[in-house]
This record gives structure tokens, sequence and C-alpha cells, in this order.
């Protein structure tokens, strides 16, 4: 097993993984040293925004400094009677201790205003902004949002005591909310490629010349998907032991072969991102069971949704590499096990009624829970109970579409819906991935995509940029997908 894999138990009845050795710790240490901020990060990182976004950091001192304050109350009685015409950064205060929430993070602005009617009426001020800082309330116009939530001590792996915040990155998810506010959304891409820049962990990056366009898709870029998500349920599992995050999850991986809206839908590629997901949790002593819905409806109306057509079959067909002297000997059936949708299905520590002894699953796999059209074909029972029989352990649905169908007797329209809503809404994204078209009938050319690297990651939208030799020059071949992005949104 890689040395590079996080180790975890729980709910397992296995041994305990082995714990870090002080190498481990070592790499570790040199790792977080060299992504903090020195002399050099801080003056380049001034120098860039004081060069590019002074407009940016004029409107951090209207929002979030009493001189904002002071704008809008005089302006009430006199517009244009005071009015802050220009901020740049002199200091950041951002130390490594801000990952652990001890000491909170500013930018130290020195403002230039402009007062109708004084004696001196250009002035200059130094002012504070907090990166966790709230606008004004006398200055409109600046909504609030949520703070990033602070990746703690609290929060670090169960077994190798490590953190997983990154100073850099930290600095620039916090700027970015404040961009937001101020409503500079183009502000935000910029920003995160400038944490790239000066030793950010490039979670968010994507890889370049994937040819999403070329059907089928090349070896590698199936594998870079299936390892971003497996990284990502991994790390989701971890936080969900440690209790950050809510067990219940959500994988959408929808690049052209995942996408069964498209006639490049491959059902091999869902059934291998599965494997891979379950296989990474299994090495790290994890029971899991890989579940796909059964039959649904009533009468010569019961069938299966099209794109889990033939899965489970399939699923257990397929090469796991667990035979004899294979490199997952014995994992299926005893690490890996599979069944359907429903709370019959969580086998929980017992004996059977053979007397056979059987182990509790630790996380639960459910391949694209879906509704159908027709009568009794709601999958959100079977999902619920399930759910509420698995307590407190990860229930992870990849590419689920629990939105209500066309139904008689009322059965998915107007009863229940806001429970159904709000049960949908309970899983948390913890990967996701999903190509930008022109429109949603049209899936030529890709435009761009929509990506959260993990649960704790932000979400980011990128623009395919097509280049030609490399050499900066427009080209008209589709597929390519380039490193033009902005966030879109932060919720964490």
């Amino acid at each position: 097993m890689s040395s590079k894999n996080r180790l975890l138990l729980l709910h397992s009845t296995t041994p305990a993984a082995p714990t870090p050795t002080k190498d481990d710790d070592d790499r570790y240490n040199q790792k977080t040293q060299s992504s903090a901020f020195d002399a050099q990060s801080l003056d380049f990182t001034m120098g860039y925004l004081n060069k590019h976004h002074r407009d940016v950091l004029t409107k951090f001192a209207m929002a979030f400094t009493p001189l904002g304050v002071t704008q809008a109350k005089k302006n009430a009685f006199s517009g244009g009677s005071y009015l802050i015409q220009d901020a740049s950064v002199v200091d950041i205060y951002h130390p490594s201790s801000q990952c652990n929430g001890q000491t909170p993070s500013y930018l130290e602005l020195e403002v230039t205003v402009n007062i109708r009617g004084a004696k001196n009426p250009i002035q200059t001020e130094r002012q504070r902004v907090d990166l966790d800082a709230e606008p004004n309330i006398e200055t409109r116009g600046f909504a609030n949002l949520p703070r990033i939530a602070s990746s703690s001590s609290s929060q670090k792996d169960a077994t190798t005591q490590h953190s997983h915040c990154n100073p850099i990155d930290d600095f620039v998810r916090r700027l970015n909310r404040l961009c937001l506010i101020v409503q500079s959304p183009s502000t935000t891409g910029k920003l995160i490629q400038l944490g790239f820049q000066i030793g950010g962990d490039k979670r968010s990056l994507l890889k370049e010349d994937l040819y999403l366009n070329q059907v089928p898709h090349n070896r590698y870029v199936r594998k870079y998907f299936y390892d971003m998500a497996s990284r990502a349920t991994l790390d989701a599992v971890i936080a969900c032991s440690n209790g950050q995050i809510s067990n219940r999850m959500k994988i959408t991986s929808l690049f052209p072969e995942m996408n069964p809206s498209m006639d490049s839908y491959r059902i091999g590629t869902l059934l291998e991102l599965a494997r891979c997901i379950a296989i990474t949790l299994a090495e790290q002593n994890l029971r899991v069971r890989v579940c796909v819905q059964g039959s649904m409806g009533v009468g010569i109306f019961t069938g299966t949704p099209k794109q889990l057509s033939g899965a489970a079959t399939l699923l257990q067909r397929m090469d796991w590499q667990s035979g004899p002297g294979e490199e997952n000997e014995g994992m299926v059936g005893d690490y890996i096990n599979f069944g359907a949708v429903g709370k019959e299905h969580v086998v929980n520590n017992g004996q059977n009624a053979d007397g056979e002894v059987s182990f509790q699953d630790d996380v639960f796999l459910l391949l694209c829970p879906q509704s159908m059209v027709g009568v009794d074909a709601s999958i959100m029972g079977a999902l619920m109970e399930m759910v509420d029989a698995a307590g407190d352990r990860p229930v992870i649905l990849i590419n689920p579409d629990l939105s209500d169908k066309v139904s008689s007797q009322g059965q998915q329209n107007i009863r229940g819906r806001k429970e159904r809503m709000e049960f949908a809404e309970s899983f948390q994204t913890i990967h996701h991935f999903q190509n930008i078209y022109v429109s949603g009938t049209s899936y030529f050319p890709i435009l761009g995509a929509v990506f959260k690297a993990g649960h704790n990651d932000p979400w980011v939208a990128y623009q395919r940029r097509d280049l030609q030799n490399n050499e900066g020059i427009p080209n008209k071949v589709y597929g390519n997908l380039r490193l033009e992005f902005r966030i879109l949104i932060t919720t964490r």
C-alpha cells in the first residue's frame, strides 16, 4: 500500500492501520513550511494586488472600514462631499496559526480620501480589513456571505494527526469571499492563480489537454477522473469520522462518458469509477457495500432506469483482481460486497440464521439512485429508510437524480414534496465535475466546466481556451480545457 495513502479505521472490526513514522511527520512538516507565507510571497502578493486590483481594494475600504461608514453618512446630505478615491496594501498579516483559528488575518490598507471643503482635501489614512470581516450595515449594496470554515486543529486526520490547511490557500479563499461581497467575482479566478504561483496546493487545478470531445476517452483521462473522485471520497470519509461533515454525501462526475443524456454514455465508465472508489476505501480497512437499485413499478410497468440497465449484474462480473494470487486477493466478499437500495441491505455486526458471523458495512456507495415515471416508482422511500438504518455511517450517492418524476395518484407531485426536497438537499457535495455547454440540449462545443475538488474546496468555473501549437493563437478545434477560470461561489 502506498505510503502516501491515508490510513483510517472507521466502524471496522479489523486491526487498526499502522501509525505514521517520524519520516512521514518530517515530510509533512517540510511541506507545510514550504507552503507557508514568507517575505517574498508577501511582497509578491502586495505588489500584485496594488498593481492590478486597486479598484477592488478601494471597494474593501468602502465596505469593511469605518471610512465607508463615514462616506455613507456624509454623502447622505451632500453627494460627493466625502469620497474614498484609492487604496493600496501596505501589509498583510496571515500567520500559519490562522489554520488553527488562533490569530485573525487582515490586510492593512493605505486609503486616500477626498474631503470637499477641507483645508487639506486629499488625506491618507491607515485602515485594517479583517479577512473574515462583514460589510458595514450603513454601506448599502454589499450583501454578507458565510465565513470560510477554519481548518482547525480539531479537523486533523484521526490517525495521522496532520492538519490539511495550507496557509496560502486559506488566505486566497478568505480574500475571495471579500471579493464576492464587494461584487468583484472576476477577480477571484485571478487570485486563485496567484495562490498557485506562490505555493498553494493546486487542488482546484484541472489537468490540461483532456480533449473531452474525443469519445471514447483515453484511459489516462478516465483514470484521472477516477483518482480525483477516489481521493475526494476518502478525504470526506475521514472528515465524517471526525464529525466535521454529515454522513450524507454525493459525488457528481459528468464528463461525457458519464453523462446519460449524451449518446457517448458508457456504463462501463460508471462501474469502473465505482470500483476505483470502493477499492480505495477497502485499502483503508473499510467494509464497503456497493448498491444498485432494483426494479420498481407495478405489474407490467416494473423495471429499472435505463441508465442502470444491467448494472447490478455487470458490477459483480467485473474484474476486481480479487482472485487467489491477484492484487486484491479476497477483497470482494470480505471488504467489498454488493446490494440494492433499502434498509434490508444494511448489514450490522452479528450472526445470520446459519450462525455465520457478519461484519457491519462501514461505507455505502449507491450508484445513480433515481425515481422513474409511473406508480410506486419513487426511490425516495427506500433511500430514506436505508439512510436511517445506516445511522452515522457514510452514505455516498454517485450521480444521483432525486427529482420527482411524472406519476399517477400524486405519488411524486404535491404530497410530501417539501420533505423529499429537504432530504435531497441534505446530501453534501464532496466532489463535482460537470461540463458547460451552449445549452441544455446541445453538447457541443464544450465551453468549460464546473469543478469542486473535495468537500472543503471551493467551487470553480473553468473556461476552455483553445491554443494552436501552445503559442497563444486561437484554435477552432474544440475539446481542450485551459486555465482561465474564476470562482462562482464560496460557501465554506
